[in-house]
């Protein structure tokens, strides 16, 4: 959705709020800068006139008075631009950081579905390099929109008071420049957005190939990968082009009407002159004041480059902003009191929102009681993940409830429903840090000695000793560092240290080789102590001691039972997924 100009202004206008103060100033300090420079033609136009009314009078006293004058008129402008230059770019800087910090929060707040349809490096372009333009645009649009309309005011008035006809000539041009250059400004702004997507595109495919490296080198995709990197990069260029076209279009017609305004100077004013209506000092200052009015549209020219970036920026800023997180706490949420870990599926629906003739649940009826240790098997496609992803409310229901010790799950905080609840993924994912951080994460204040502990139970703190910094060993990027099974224990330490009364673990030991399966399902049971287990396992040796084994199928649950009862049955789903496991 296109924002216009104005639109986007008056919602980005909140964000000077806590800075009104400085904002103000910086004006002010605008002000003086501008009176500084408007003043010059009025000294030069009287020198003029009492040289042209009687030279006698013109002697150096009176000119080091107004050389006086004009010195400190430009100790103000000196002091006056420091402050501009300096806090009023301070000012933008902490504008961008706020916004910054704002966007990075709504984005934590988005759910699960918003991450699956977008690529990360669209919205870490976003984040750093969108919001890079807002520092300068924050503080020179106020700034330099200020002090050309009080320099058009000021002059106006000023020339009035010369000669009105010739200044209703001069200033008849201005509304017909700023139409025409209107006109290009748009199109420039629309080939910055383009712009500012391709460069989320292109970050995207870097990303991409550079988290997958290896398997780009193990497949000898590197040319692949430069030549999908090269058409994003020349389409890139196509764009820039496309916008120097525009930018280039619309600085030559700012200095089109900058000679036009000349010509009407000077043929207006000769004109005038000739006929006695203005004298020779008068159509001096006249020539100064339109070489400071076009010296001042010309610097509006030159930030519109940078004006359409910003605006470009912001847009982009609150096209996330306006995004709405799928899963929130209702209104009048309570908190989810420490549960004992019963959870009831009631006729639950189910269909991803782009897909929403494709259920993935249908009327499903499932019962798990707190301590119980179920296990959900069956083929791809069956819904396993969904059933987990709809207990912590990663995704919502489209028809039935999901109860947690008798609270709908849609009816409670959702940080308490959430702390309640521990995941241990196949797919583990470490946060660039240290290997005490990494565990910590499940607890925030933890202790060392706590961190520990969950360390020994989740029998990762040998390995843990053995490295050469211990537990203030740096794991890499996404935990590179280690090994498939040592990032599991610690992913399951993570969890210990949690401590929540429900454990859903998804896949957690499908990537690993046999020794490091041993001793992460080890971990595992130790972990699954005390709490509602839910297990999803391709690896059927895994949930022999399951309390309940669930099997589902396209059609739902097809059968459930323990694994005794349900290999009693030679013909049901369950004894043949049993069967293939142990020919494979």
């Amino acid at each position: 959705m296109k924002h216009s100009t104005g639109a986007l202004m008056r919602r980005f206008a909140p964000y000077f709020r806590p800075y009104a103060g400085v904002l103000l100033l910086d004006l002010f300090c605008a002000a003086l800068t501008t009176l500084c420079e408007i003043g010059l033609p009025m000294m030069m136009r009287y020198l003029a006139q009492v040289g042209m009314d009687d030279m006698a009078r013109l002697r150096m006293g009176l000119v080091l008075r107004v050389a006086a004058l004009y010195l400190v008129l430009r100790l103000i402008d000196v002091a006056a631009s420091y402050f501009m230059a300096n806090i009023g770019h301070v000012m933008g800087a902490k504008i961008e950081t706020d916004m910054r910090s704002a966007l990075f929060s709504h984005l934590q707040k988005l759910s699960f579905s918003y991450f699956a349809n977008t690529k990360v490096g669209q919205l870490m372009a976003r984040i750093t390099g969108d919001l890079f333009d807002v520092t300068e645009f924050a503080h020179h649009c106020p700034e330099e929109f200020f002090i050309a309309g009080l320099k058009i005011i000021v002059s106006f008035l000023i020339l009035c008071t010369v000669n009105v006809p010739l200044t209703v000539i001069i200033f008849a041009i201005v509304p017909v420049m700023a139409v025409v250059c209107g006109k290009f400004n748009h199109k420039m702004r629309q080939t910055f957005a383009k712009n500012r997507r391709q460069v989320g595109e292109v970050n995207a495919q870097v990303e991409d190939s550079l988290l997958g490296v290896r398997v780009v080198k193990s497949f000898t995709g590197e040319q692949r990968e430069i030549d999908k990197f090269e058409r994003g990069n020349h389409d890139w260029l196509e764009i820039k082009k496309e916008n120097y076209r525009w930018m280039g279009a619309f600085t030559a017609a700012t200095r089109a009407f900058d000679g036009l305004m000349y010509i009407a100077v000077i043929v207006a004013g000769g004109l005038f002159m000739v006929n006695g209506q203005i004298d020779p000092a008068d159509f001096m200052a006249y020539l100064l004041y339109v070489s400071t009015l076009l010296a001042t549209i010309r610097r509006i020219v030159e930030f519109a480059e940078q004006f359409q970036r910003g605006m470009t920026g912001i847009e982009r800023f609150f096209e996330v902003m306006d995004v709405e997180p799928d899963i929130q706490s209702p209104s009048n949420a309570h908190k989810l009191p420490r549960v004992q870990g019963n959870i009831r599926f009631e006729d639950v629906c189910f269909a991803y929102a782009d897909d929403p003739d494709t259920p993935v649940l249908d009327h499903l009826d499932l019962d798990i009681r707190a301590g119980q240790s179920v296990a959900l098997v069956g083929p791809s496609g069956g819904g396993k993940t969904t059933i987990c992803n709809l207990i912590p409310r990663f995704y919502d229901v489209t028809g039935g409830r999901v109860t947690v010790d008798g609270h709908d799950v849609r009816t409670v905080e959702l940080d308490s429903l959430r702390e309640q609840i521990g995941v241990v993924q196949q797919d583990v994912y470490l946060f660039s840090g240290t290997i005490f951080e990494n565990i910590a994460y499940g607890r925030p204040g933890a202790t060392r000695e706590e961190v520990m502990q969950a360390a020994r139970q989740a029998g990762a703190h040998d390995f843990i000793s053995a490295t050469p910094d211990g537990y203030d060993t740096f794991v890499g990027e996404r935990g590179v560092r280690l090994s498939g099974g040592q990032k599991q224990r610690i992913s399951i330490a993570r969890v210990f240290l949690k401590n929540p009364p429900i454990l859903i673990l998804d896949e957690a030991t499908s990537a690993l080789d046999n020794e490091s399966e041993r001793l992460v399902q080890q971990s595992l049971e130790r972990l699954a102590e005390g709490r509602t287990v839910l297990t999803i396992a391709h690896r059927l040796s895994t949930i022999r001691n399951a309390d309940k084994i669930v099997v589902l199928t396209e059609e739902g649950v097809s059968e459930q039972g323990t694994h005794a009862e349900l290999l009693a049955r030679p013909d049901g789903a369950y004894a043949r997924l049993y069967r293939l496991a142990a020919e494979s």
